[in-house]
């Protein structure tokens, strides 16, 4: 007798009126608004602006639906195509079924498109995004809770996951390990570990994303192993086993080759708010590397109109000394004049002085003649 276990829901859908609302929608729903909103968060910190991640979203969002879906059906293919399987069955993502893998790989391709249109790069939007991402797959998890799948081989531990029966698709009842719960917290534990291992090391060029890409295959990979559905097997081991090793060591080698390439973190990450009319409107308490930048600008600015003022200033003293100066010349040529006959040039004044001279000598000598008695 089980004396502790998680209870699973009686029901994984409500239905309001003829609109079905399914616990697995809302979990999916909801981890990506959270990833959304933390991948904002960081990216607004990196220096980009605030809605970016959202637009882009817009197009990683669709195609990560469309890739999770192609994943599971291709690798699950026998519920659908197979014998007595139902292709229609297919698009009935409600049901469950998105591979993360897919998710991730179709997700990025929209990604990439997004950043294209925005002129932004890649890698700097896929490390914003990689701790969201986390918790995101966290939260999504639950709705395998609610679908009663994906759980582990029988157990009867304190944190067991109690399945109830259903003969219509061979669901035997009993007490199992919670591998949704399991990768859950994992996933948390990825997200806070990539988070400090950015701000410890100040991680860039896509390896901030790549980091949680090799965590994540690490704790997939053995929680995988304990899973009982249906699966494919290649030398013994599950498929999805050997899709995190191969994806771990990818991660790894990127790290290592991107490290060495590109060593350190991006400066710029959107070029046309950091760098254009955006950065210059919103400098103030938006960071001191844009206010440095914008009082350069601003010092270059107004040392240019200095040095326009001053050339101005120079300008219109060299024309007030030449005018100067021609009055000058003006004033020495009506000094000077010309003897009409002989032609010597002397000094008009220096003539009229020596005729007031002799004026004056004639002056004295007749005073001096009158006063003889």
């Amino acid at each position: 007798m089980d004396l502790a276990f998680i209870p699973s829901p009686p029901i994984g859908v409500v239905h309001l009126g003829p609109i079905p609302l399914r616990g697995y929608a809302f979990c999916i729903i909801i981890g990506v608004f959270v990833g959304v909103w933390l991948g904002n968060r960081r990216w607004v910190q990196r220096g980009g602006r605030s809605g970016t991640v959202a637009d882009i979203a817009v197009w990683a969002v669709p195609f990560g639906l469309v890739g999770g879906r192609l994943y599971h059906v291709i690798t699950t293919y026998e519920p659908y195509f197979g014998k007595n399987g139902n292709p229609i069955d297919a698009f009935k993502v409600w049901q469950g079924g998105l591979g993360i893998w897919g998710a991730v790989a179709l997700g990025a391709l929209g990604a990439w498109i997004g950043c294209r249109r925005r002129g932004i790069p890649m890698p700097a939007y896929a490390d914003a995004l990689a701790p969201g991402l986390a918790i995101g797959q966290a939260i999504g998890r639950w709705g395998n809770w609610f679908n009663q799948e994906l759980y582990g081989k029988p157990t009867d531990l304190p944190w067991a996951l109690k399945i109830d029966p259903d003969p219509a698709i061979g669901r035997i009842g009993g007490t199992y390990h919670p591998t949704f719960l399991y990768e859950s917290l994992w996933c948390l534990g990825v997200a806070a570990l990539v988070i400090w291992a950015d701000k410890r090391f100040r991680l860039g060029h896509g390896r901030v994303f790549a980091l949680y890409v090799a965590a994540y295959c690490t704790g997939r990979a053995w929680i995988e192993y304990m899973r009982v559905d249906e699966a494919h097997h290649i030398l013994g081991m599950r498929l999805n086993v050997w899709t995190a090793l191969i994806v771990f060591v990818l991660a790894v080698v990127y790290m290592i080759v991107s490290a060495k390439k590109a060593p350190g973190r991006e400066e710029i990450v959107e070029p046309e708010w950091q760098l254009g009319e955006g950065a210059r409107n919103g400098a103030e308490g938006t960071g001191a590397d844009k206010g440095v930048k914008l009082d350069k600008a601003d010092k270059a600015e107004k040392a240019e109109k200095s040095e326009k003022s001053e050339k101005s200033e120079k300008a219109a003293d060299k024309s007030d000394r030449a005018g100067e100066a021609a009055d000058g010349d003006e004033t020495v040529a009506l000094g000077k004049k010309g003897a009409p006959g002989d032609g010597n040039g002397e000094d008009a004044t220096g003539a009229e002085r020596a005729d007031g001279s002799a004026s004056g000598s004639a002056e004295a000598a007749g005073s001096a003649g009158g006063a003889k008695p």
